[in-house]
């Protein structure tokens, strides 16, 4: 009896040149998908405008930050709460501020075409809060 044996199903596959790329150089870049924007925006001028996302979104954070504690909700991150215990709303744009530099001093480091990393890394988390305190306000109102 002869022994049994695996049909080769790929028709371009040789079992020799099994793990050759052809001499070309491997790359991934058809493996991830890709997002790109339905208009062309330069990354300056992306960087512009999270920056502007990031005063409103600043603003949006200390205010229904302040309109919660107003009708008697407590701040939960322990750091803002004793800021806002000591310095009151200046203190909470000090603190907000500090964030703002450190992300303005990191931000060099970057090459040109990600340093809208920075502002988005300070948006994204200030308008969730916003989201966030305007549900719990929503539900004390």
């Amino acid at each position: 009896m002869e022994p049994l044996r695996v049909r080769d199903t790929h028709p371009t596959l040789d079992h020799d040149d099994r793990f050759d790329s052809g001499g070309e150089p491997m790359s991934s870049d058809g493996a991830y998908p890709r997002f790109e924007l339905p208009l062309e925006v330069s990354p300056a001028a992306l960087e512009r405008a999270l920056w502007v996302f990031v005063a409103l979104s600043l603003f949006g954070d200390v205010l229904t930050t302040f309109a919660g504690l107003r009708l008697g909700l407590v701040e939960s991150n322990p750091v803002a709460r004793s800021v806002i215990d000591g310095y009151g709303f200046v203190g909470m744009f000090v603190l907000k501020g500090l964030a703002i530099v450190i992300g303005l001093v990191c931000r060099p480091l970057l090459p040109l075409a990600y340093r809208a990393v920075v502002p988005a890394g300070l948006a994204v988390p200030w308008t969730l809060a916003v989201c966030i305190n305007l549900y719990v306000i929503s539900t004390v109102a």
